[in-house]
């Protein structure tokens, strides 16, 4: 099931940008100061690192990706969910907008 809302949360106004714009997220902070963000990352073909494990929803468009250490790319499409490890990596490619919720971990 797909995220729709997210209640009682503080959003950080100013916007978190990345790769020249490609990626633009905000920061939520949830009343049990649970931190999520909130975002959409634009055609390309990116490389994120993840310090804190990472949970990523797909709330719109889709993605492919693929994880540190594998060959394989999957796919993600609303209310998909992917894991990324701690300390580790993953590819994405993005040919429509897609709108995401990254819950940290």
């Amino acid at each position: 099931m797909t995220t729709t809302t997210l209640d009682a949360a503080r959003v950080t106004t100013q916007a978190n940008v990345y790769f020249d714009g490609k990626c633009v997220s905000h920061a939520v902070t949830l009343a049990d100061g649970t931190k999520k963000s909130v975002g959409v990352v634009l055609p390309s073909q990116l490389t994120f690192n993840t310090g804190a494990p990472e949970i990523m929803e797909c709330v719109a468009g889709s993605c492919e990706y693929k994880l540190a250490g594998t060959s394989e790319w999957k796919q993600s499409r609303p209310g998909d969910r992917f894991s990324i490890p701690a300390n580790s990596s993953f590819d994405i490619r993005v040919t429509e907008p897609y709108h995401y919720i990254c819950h940290f971990g």
